[in-house]
């Protein structure tokens, strides 16, 4: 029997389903005793370290679990699972860790790099541990802002580094006591056999080594599934042509989301998008249809999952009201990793813009205070808005190398809302810089023009995004061939490219993405 320590914040469905993937059964704390009486203890975490000390306090989880790892007994600790053991982080000041390894957890100073590291990146083994048994130096699963660094008095806890734009420390191990920065249950095959290891153990092994070397992380291809209603009212997976989902007057329907999302993870892909794009609106919270497309797609993907569509405030047709955080838990508890942000972002943008206020109330804030920043991502809809003149806007313009239809050189994109039916006042730069101040981890940028194109993603769009925040971006919108992933990963800072229709169609298969990418030079998974 395994106990999984679920303090409430983030994803830890996913590291359920995992476990018990691999044959186990699976028992969640309720209370202090359930901590001392574990048999294996895992403790996942995604968010703010101070949140998750607070949370171990409030329950008086703080001292047994400080009792059970200094008795080496068997742990196993996931991203904030890691930074916990530490003595305190930047993150939250003046918020004890527990204070198993000497040391504090810092912020990423980093120069040319995004924070957050979200992606696939390698590890160094610096000893070699049963963890590791069957590893061939595959690529793992990384989405943190902040982590410990390799130091003379945490040497004997070191177990595994990772490179960053610096080197850190991924992975530790003393006796029984094991944690990791990246996430197993995130990380495929090879993750899932790591977590195997752990789980299989009868004791915890760890020998000398001095295997030493760098790391570099993985562009990511991201497949994403346009989720929606038919006429007929079942869930398909759709692809627009420049937002338009119909076709001679029927719903494109491309396959099931749940099928579709397996598929693409034997594929390769690096992550799975849902984007839900009918509204759902009369349901109750607890029976979204995407609630159970989430949770069924995390019993046999262990890949990211982004859901994104309908994360805002609501009332259903029972009279009950939710909030925007309210329907963001529910999606991280039935499976999701990261929640994307669309018309609501513009929203919360245009009332910053009028108030020049944060007021920690929108959407935005409100989940990335909870989940952390590396948990929401802004979908932005833009659509170029042609001028003569640098001076016919006040909006960020840029010299374009397509003229517009009477021969303008200039252009600045528009955000758009309800599906890029209606344009607002507001920039893409805008939208994306705001966003990022809010406390967003992440950037989708679609692009309305190259929607359904096949032509190329936008890199002028992208390039001027890109530039404006230092947050990962992820091209979208207009991939048509294998050429237009590694034109965007070299003309471009992004950090992932994201496509749909050619998937859905088999037209371009994820792994002649990556195939092309390694024998271009673009570091891939």
């Amino acid at each position: 029997m395994i106990t999984l320590l679920d303090y409430g914040a983030g994803n830890v469905r996913s590291v359920r389903n995992a476990i018990r993937k691999l044959g186990y059964e699976v028992k969640d704390v309720k209370n202090p005793a359930d901590i001392i009486k574990a048999e294996k203890l895992v403790f996942p975490g995604v968010g703010n370290f101070g949140n998750a000390m607070e949370r171990l306090r409030r329950d008086n989880y703080f001292q047994p679990l400080i009792d059970y790892i200094r008795a080496d007994r068997p742990f196993l600790g996931i991203c904030i699972g890691l930074q916990s053991l530490f003595e305190g982080s930047e993150e939250s000041p003046g918020i004890a860790g527990l204070g198993i390894i000497p040391g504090q957890v810092k912020r990423f100073q980093l120069s040319g790099l995004s924070i957050p590291q979200i992606g696939w990146n390698g590890i160094i083994q610096r000893r070699k541990s049963c963890l590791f048994h069957g590893y061939e130096g595959e690529k793992l699963y990384f989405v943190h802002s902040f982590r410990a660094s390799p130091a003379p008095e945490n040497q004997e806890w070191l177990l595994t580094t990772t490179n960053y734009g610096e080197e850190f420390i991924s992975g530790v191990q003393k006796g029984n006591v094991a944690a990791v920065q990246f996430h197993p249950e995130k990380s495929g095959g090879a993750g899932l056999n790591i977590l195997k290891n752990f789980l299989a153990a009868e004791q915890l092994t760890a020998k000398p080594g001095n295997e030493s070397g760098t790391t570099k992380i993985a562009k990511r291809i991201i497949a994403c599934l346009d989720v929606r209603s038919n006429d007929q009212g079942d869930l398909v997976v759709t692809k627009g042509d420049q937002y338009d989902v119909r076709q001679e007057g029927e719903v494109r329907n491309l396959g099931k989301p749940v099928e579709l999302a397996q598929r693409y993870y034997e594929e390769g892909a690096d992550e799975i998008t849902f984007l839900n794009i009918t509204g759902f609106r009369d349901f109750p919270l607890d029976d979204q249809p995407m609630i159970e497309v989430l949770r069924r797609t995390s019993e046999q993907v262990f890949v990211p999952l982004t859901i994104g569509g309908g994360i805002r405030e609501f009332t259903d047709s029972q009279g009950k009201s939710y909030t925007s955080l309210d329907v963001a838990g529910e999606y991280f508890r039935s499976g999701a990793d990261k929640i994307s942000i669309g018309s609501d972002a513009v929203a919360t943008v245009e009332e910053y813009l009028k108030s020049g206020k944060i007021t920690g109330q929108s959407s935005i804030e409100q989940i990335s205070r909870v989940y952390g920043a590396q948990a929401v991502v802004i979908s932005v809809d833009p659509r170029r808005v042609y001028v003569k003149s640098r001076e016919d806007t006040s909006h960020q313009v840029i010299k374009t190398a397509i003229p517009g239809p009477d021969g303008e050189q200039y252009c600045w994109y528009q955000c758009t809302v309800r599906g890029g039916r209606e344009g607002r006042d507001v920039d893409a730069v805008q939208l994306a810089a705001i966003c990022e101040k809010l406390g967003a981890g992440e950037i989708l940028l679609n692009c309305i023009d190259k929607d359904g194109t096949n032509s190329g993603f936008d890199l002028e769009l992208i390039r001027q995004v890109s530039r404006a925040v230092s947050i990962p971006v992820i091209a979208s919108s207009g991939a048509g061939r294998v050429e237009h992933f590694s034109e965007v990963f070299k003309e471009t800072d992004v950090e992932a490219a994201l496509a749909a229709g050619i998937f859905h169609r088999r037209e371009v298969p994820i792994s002649a993405v990556k195939e092309h990418m390694r024998e271009m030079g673009i570091e891939t998974r």
